[in-house]
């Protein structure tokens, strides 16, 4: 079962169906951005099946492929990811998989970290309550397309003293003392009232939607979506759940293509994309 949704400038298909089984009907560099959260190991077991932690990376390692086969040379996927505590540590299974895919040809260009910002506290016997996620950046060339532009922040409140009175070293591009080859001009800020963030993202989880287990807050894909598309590219979501990252992409316009395994979770997603514009056009494509 699929559904397609045509909105003024692009256009929505979603589809309930394991992705592996749907990834091989697309073309080979097609897909300008790949945003996704599988199935965490050993969690989510009520609704899908669990994969344990052992068997992830064999798991999932079919799925990277074919996603690698899509994705072109100047698209990015991130993966939202975490580590499993099993018998008390941290399992290794997300650096075993970054290890494989580099392997399979990606390459591991970059981590975000997800701060959420709501979290509640907690603890266990031997650690506290994670407060954040991994977002792993994968691309297939080292060039590839980024808009940093789209995401820059107010400059806060470090320029009014820091740019208040410079130093002359302040006034040219003083290296690195720390030999990493990066240099700074801190007079370039002067006068500005926008920065470039850090890889860190301070997002609320997402509150108000209690249709799925496991949904991310739409300020996370779209975020994404700022930083490595153009209106009219087109983004996937190989895990689709409750649809967040189609109806962001397409209130963005950008064109989207979902798979989602949970009938359940894909009507919500039908229903979703229904309601963004009254005005769409929906077809039903088999």
């Amino acid at each position: 079962m699929s559904r397609l949704f045509e909105f003024d400038s692009c256009v929505s298909k979603i589809f309930n169906q394991n992705c592996l089984d749907g990834l091989v009907a697309l073309e080979s560099n097609s897909i300008d951005l790949i945003i996704t959260s599988p199935p965490y190991a050993d969690q989510r077991s009520a609704t899908y099946t669990a994969i344990k932690p052992d068997h992830y990376v064999e798991w999932f390692l079919p799925i990277t492929s074919e996603l690698f086969r899509v994705l072109k040379p100047t698209g990015t996927f991130i993966l939202n990811i975490k580590e499993k505590v099993a018998n008390g540590e941290r399992h290794t299974y997300v650096l075993e998989l970054i290890l494989e895919m580099k392997k399979q040809g990606w390459l591991w260009t970059e981590e975000f970290m997800w701060h959420k910002k709501n979290c509640y506290p907690g603890k266990w016997p031997n650690r506290f309550r994670d407060s954040w996620e991994r977002l792993l950046q994968f691309n297939k060339e080292r060039k590839f397309n980024m808009y940093q532009e789209e995401v820059m922040v107010p400059v806060g409140d470090w320029a009014q003293n820091r740019l208040k009175n410079l130093s002359e070293t302040d006034k040219i591009r003083d290296p690195s003392k720390v030999g990493s080859g990066f240099g700074k001009n801190i007079s370039n800020w002067v006068g500005r009232d926008k920065a470039y963030p850090t890889n860190v993202l301070h997002l609320a989880t997402e509150c108000s939607n209690k249709s799925h287990s496991a949904a991310f807050p739409k300020s996370l894909p779209e975020w994404f979506i700022k930083l490595f598309t153009e209106k009219g590219d087109t983004v996937l979501d190989p895990f689709l759940g409750s649809g967040t990252t189609c109806l962001v992409a397409s209130s963005m316009k950008r064109n989207s293509i979902g798979f989602e395994l949970e009938e359940k979770y894909f009507n919500i997603c039908v229903e979703s994309l229904a309601q963004l514009n009254d005005s769409n056009k929906q077809l039903c494509l088999f």
